[in-house]
């Protein structure tokens, strides 16, 4: 008799509980204390994938790079330095292209893979990643507006590991 009421009531729980996990109720993870305590950081080049440059972007394949170093730099809130053996974290910055179904200059058409800033955030000590940030570089047909919309995306980059790091608020410059 006690087997007729226990089932219903734990498939009762279960679908309660899945129901508050799918509608966002549970508690954000936390973030690694490694990012917020970070004091000293080591700039990472990952590159960027073949087919970006000069075409659909200006520069040349160290753009993302030398413009998070700048932001960096500038925002004076971070050491940055030379050795990675010397800093909290290491920052790899690459630009990346997915492989599109039909286009190989991976510029065209809303059915190919936009290209994307991935920021991969790691422990300088521990060599583990920590966070990782990806950001989409909006679709353009223009020049002008591939360079806007690039540093746009990286800005986004920026500030995003900025306000994990619990130091928002720093101004988003850049651009080439």
């Amino acid at each position: 008799m006690k087997a007729n009421w226990l089932m219903p009531r734990m498939i009762a729980c279960a679908v309660l509980f899945c129901a508050g996990v799918l509608h966002g109720q549970a508690a954000p993870a936390p973030i690694p204390a490694a990012i917020p305590a970070a004091k000293s950081i080591f700039v990472s080049n990952g590159g960027a994938d073949s087919g970006l440059f000069p075409e659909p972007f200006s520069g040349d394949m160290n753009r993302g790079y030398d413009q998070l170093f700048a932001a960096l730099e500038s925002s004076g809130r971070f050491r940055l330095v030379s050795d990675p053996s010397s800093a909290d974290l290491v920052l790899e910055i690459k630009l990346v292209a997915p492989y599109g179904p039909t286009n190989g200059s991976k510029q065209n058409g809303a059915s190919d893979p936009l290209p994307m800033f991935r920021l991969t955030v790691y422990d300088a000590k521990s060599h583990f990643v920590l966070w990782t940030i990806t950001n989409s570089v909006g679709f353009a047909i223009l020049q002008k507006t591939h360079d806007h919309n690039f540093d746009m995306a990286l800005n986004e980059v920026v500030s995003e590991f900025m306000a994990l790091a619990g130091k928002a608020g720093m101004p988003a410059g850049g651009g080439r």
